[in-house]
């Protein structure tokens, strides 16, 4: 009997608690003066690509006053003509009416949008507008978004025959990009490819990507919002999907004017045999990876003019094969993932196999946020060598971030344990965004590289001379005091 009569005056208690705040109702304010006030005017989005949902943004309704409000309509003015949609304190929908909102008190509004396809290939500008009706004052939230025509590949895109990839619209790549045994695939400058969470390209077979200073090909994540606000954009932020494989098959395939960011493993070159080159690269940039930037195992590769920057782990491996470098800036300072593994590996073995290495390094930079180290041939540099297989390498007129040590095998190096001044490090200062050009013409490194050497490659990665001025310098970048681009 107790427990009844203490569960009756429970309720009942409640049910005059629910009671009294409904009769709020009849106290809201109906003076005009009063108005909501809102966390942004305009809610902006980011490109989104058509078929393919937005990132959920929000904004907050405050009622800074100290009397509650009604709010007699909230409605979203383009209905679902525009492709946006709105979730209001919890429910979803396109027309509210009568929103309470108590006095000093908030409400959570979340926008998306999904973009339909148009003929149109270029970026469209999309509006809308959150109206809010109250006491006889009309306010409005404004919505815009771009959106994009895409090539959209689903559950995996297996290209099978002979094919030419052209810039038209980008490619948006969910699961995997593969690419069959003896066939070659083409890319036409300018073209980009937003790959999605860990999404692949496979290549079995050859592919050629060869874009141009104003046009390059750029392989890329497919977020297109920040991570932090107006700081770190998921463009800057490393494993934002997978890497790009060059299967044991796969040779003669060439990157020009190639920009491969923010993936998990960037490029892994793996078993092949070195008398057939695997990959050619020129004026290109590899970066930002959270795991292995650039990893190659017994293969051909040719390298110029191209950046190399920026590994949660290893930056460059290179185990067993024949490897040209020349004018490369291969440096890690990544601060977004915990780095132990020092900027370049060379080893003549992998998984108890032999495989005899053969690696020349001409007006190079190896470079890092490592130590020098107290002994010779450590800090960035991490040689592994076993016996019964040959371990040959050549490094002229590097600049390398390690203790030195006199040998045939460097000629003409700068040992150094204070690395060169670049234009930008990274770090929230300047939203993580890095930048490998010298930043003065007292660099270390400016006009210090090998003339001879230098002759071959006229024009350094965004086609500034070497041949005039202060050059040639070491790395893939020429010291200029223009900031572009």
């Amino acid at each position: 009997m107790k427990r009844f009569t203490v569960w009756f005056i429970v309720s009942l208690l409640t049910g005059l608690a629910l009671l009294s705040c409904d009769g709020l109702d009849e106290n809201y304010s109906s003076n005009p003066n009063l108005r909501l006030s809102f966390s942004v005017d305009t809610l902006s989005f980011d490109t989104v690509f058509t078929q393919i949902g937005s990132a959920t943004k929000q904004f907050m309704i405050y009622n800074t006053n100290s009397e509650p409000l009604l709010i007699e309509e909230i409605m979203l003015a383009g209905s679902n003509e525009t492709g946006f949609r709105m979730n209001v304190d919890g429910r979803k929908g396109d027309l509210f009416q009568n929103v309470r909102i108590p006095g000093r008190d908030s409400l959570y509004v979340f926008v998306e949008i999904t973009v339909n396809p148009r003929d149109d290939n270029q970026p469209l500008l999309i509006n809308d507008s959150i109206i809010f009706r109250t006491n006889t004052n009309r306010q409005a939230v404004i919505l815009e978004a771009y959106g994009q025509n895409v090539y959209l590949y689903k559950n995996g895109r297996i290209i099978s025959e002979n094919s030419y990839l052209d810039a038209l619209k980008p490619y948006l790549i969910y699961d995997s990009l593969v690419i069959d045994p003896d066939v070659t695939v083409e890319i036409e400058p300018g073209a980009v490819f937003y790959m999605h969470n860990k999404a692949n390209v496979v290549n079995h077979g050859t592919l050629i990507a060869e874009g141009t200073s104003d046009k390059p090909i750029i392989f890329r994540g497919d977020r297109l919002d920040f991570i932090l606000n107006d700081v770190l954009p998921y463009d800057r932020t490393p494993s934002q999907w997978g890497g790009i494989f060059f299967c044991p098959e796969s040779f003669n395939n060439r990157f020009e004017h190639v920009i491969v960011r923010n993936g998990t493993t960037g490029i892994t070159c793996e078993l092949s045999e070195p008398g057939t080159s695997k990959l050619i690269i020129r004026n290109s940039q590899i970066t930002n990876m959270g795991q292995n930037l650039f990893t190659a195992l017994n293969c051909s590769i040719d390298a110029s003019n191209t950046e190399f920057t920026n590994a949660g782990g290893g930056l460059m491996i290179l185990l067993g094969g024949e490897y040209q470098f020349t004018h490369c800036t291969v440096a890690n300072f990544m601060t977004l993932e915990k780095r132990q593994t020092q900027t370049l590996t060379m080893a003549n073995h992998f998984n108890s196999a032999v495989y005899p290495i053969n690696s020349t390094f001409d007006n190079c930079i190896i470079d890092g946020s490592l130590d020098a180290g107290i002994e010779a041939l450590k800090g960035e540099l991490n040689f592994s060598i076993v016996s019964g297989g040959a371990f040959d390498y050549r490094f002229n007129h590097c600049l390398i971030k390690s203790l030195g040590q006199s040998s045939e095998e460097f000629n003409n190096v700068i040992f150094t344990s204070v690395s060169p001044s670049y234009r930008l490090r990274g770090g929230e200062r300047n939203k993580y965004r890095f930048d490998f050009r010298p930043d003065s013409a007292t660099t270390l490194g400016v006009g210090q590289a090998d003339p001879v050497i230098a002759a071959n490659f006229p024009t350094d990665r965004y086609g500034v001379s070497r041949l005039e001025n202060n050059g040639p310098t070491i790395g893939a970048y020429e010291y200029t005091p223009d900031l572009n681009p």
